[in-house]
């Protein structure tokens, strides 16, 4: 099911291993092209283009777009008792976690009279987007919610896919997560149109911009922040989900394939991939999935995503191989089923999230581990952090500086503008000692 990329005897480098890792390219060039389209088309039209888009793309139609408060309160008395009780606890592990990601205010004396004081401010407004095709992910409105409101944001707008079986409602259980966090600004918008409905607004609902737009999403849905990204803050390009599992002959086959197939599932496009040194483990897991893939309720997409070209088994000839593909690779999730797991990971520098140890699966930062599961995909976590409270967050420099501390660096201030021609900057502080 899953093909075999054998890197044994080869000694590649960086650029190397980039080329040969697992992708599904292809699926992020064209949903580029589409989601710039349904951008530009709802900037320009609206409410109407946002209309032919439920219909053509979520069977909705006259729906009421932005969801009234009574939606709200009736999806919250009507939640399943144990899934409340889920989402309350999994909402205050989440706090506790993101309230450690604000940073206090740092004040430097750098001289008598000069001082420079590092704040960080919330931005004011934020649009979340909550996938609800094929998964109703109530948990991404935790993931989301969450950080923005304990970094101090002031107002936040929930945006997730009509639901063709629910008369185009937002899925209940989105909704009963969004009334306990006290969310009442909902539009039922899927897809690359709820991003730019959020990004640029849409005057016919009341829907205003927003500073930031955040939330996990298919390929569509990381494409279009990446159109709007610039018109607005994102926090990551957070396409299809994908797994890497790093693993040894220790690790035990039957959970590193339901780790895998856990991924696989959300998505035809997701990735999983184990990187291992033991081909007896390989054959193990490829065993197990088999038997697991053959059990599991959504049979047909998890084959689908494990058949894709970026789902593979990578073997390798050693623990530092292992590292640096997966480096290369830079996951979404990373799980190590490995010896000395805990000491091995601070190798492991690109990823979104690190699982240590079979106790630690992916599915358990999905709920309740207290991280958040919104994450860079595709590589981007080489470059891009997870969503936290620092998405939401702006450093600001305050400047203080008195009458004698400016004076003591004026000379240094005149030199400086003088040598790179722009005298005016050193007249400008020469001004205020004529």
């Amino acid at each position: 099911m899953m093909r075999t990329i054998d890197l044994r005897g080869q000694q590649l480098s960086p650029a190397e291993l980039l080329a040969i890792v697992p992708r599904g390219a292809d699926a992020h060039a064209n949903a580029q092209v589409v989601a710039a389209e349904i951008v530009a088309d709802v900037r320009a039209r609206g409410e109407e283009a946002l209309r032919e888009q439920a219909a053509r793309f979520d069977g909705a139609e006259g729906h009421a777009i932005r969801v009234p408060r009574e939606q709200l309160e009736e999806a919250l008395a009507s939640v399943d008792p144990a899934v409340r009780a889920a989402l309350e606890e999994s909402i205050r592990r989440v706090r506790l976690a993101s309230a450690a990601q604000v940073p206090q205010p740092q004040v430097t004396q750098l001289a008598e009279g000069a001082r420079v004081t590092q704040r960080w401010q919330p931005v004011n407004r934020v649009g979340v987007y909550v996938p609800g095709g094929k998964a109703a992910l109530s948990s991404s409105v935790v993931m989301n919610v969450v950080p923005a409101q304990i970094a101090g944001v002031a107002s936040v707008a929930l945006a997730s896919p009509p639901q063709r079986d629910y008369n185009g409602r937002v899925h209940p259980t989105i909704l009963a997560a969004a009334a306990l966090l006290g969310i009442d600004e909902v539009y039922a918008i899927g897809g690359a149109g709820a991003i730019g409905a959020l990004a640029h607004g849409v005057a016919s609902l009341g829907l205003d911009p927003v500073d930031v737009v955040t939330g996990p999403g298919n390929n569509f849905v990381a494409a279009a922040k990446r159109v709007v990204s610039g018109t607005v803050g994102i926090d990551a390009e957070a396409g299809a989900t994908e797994i890497l599992v790093v693993a040894d002959d220790s690790a035990d086959a039957a959970l590193v394939a339901a780790d895998l197939v856990s991924q696989a599932e959300h998505d035809e496009q997701a990735g999983a991939v184990l990187v291992t040194d033991s081909p007896a483990l390989a054959d193990a897991v490829a065993a197990a999935i088999d038997v697991r893939v053959g059990e599991t309720k959504h049979a047909t997409r998890v084959r689908a995503a494990l058949a894709g070209p970026q789902s593979a088994i990578v073997l390798v000839d050693s623990p530092q191989a292992a590292r640096d593909v997966s480096n290369a690779y830079g996951p979404e999730h990373l799980e190590l089923h490995i010896r000395g797991a805990a000491e091995a990971a601070a190798g492991y520098t690109n990823a979104g999230a690190l699982f240590i140890g079979p106790s630690s699966p992916v599915s358990l930062g999905d709920y309740l581990a207290g991280s958040n599961h919104v994450l860079p995909t595709a590589g981007s976590s080489r470059f891009a952090a997870g969503l936290g409270a620092h998405t939401f967050l702006r450093p600001q420099q305050i400047i203080e500086y008195s009458r004698d501390a400016l004076e003591a660096v004026h000379s240094e201030i005149v030199a400086l503008a003088n040598a790179e021609d722009l005298p005016a900057h050193g007249e400008a502080v020469t001004a205020r000692f004529a």
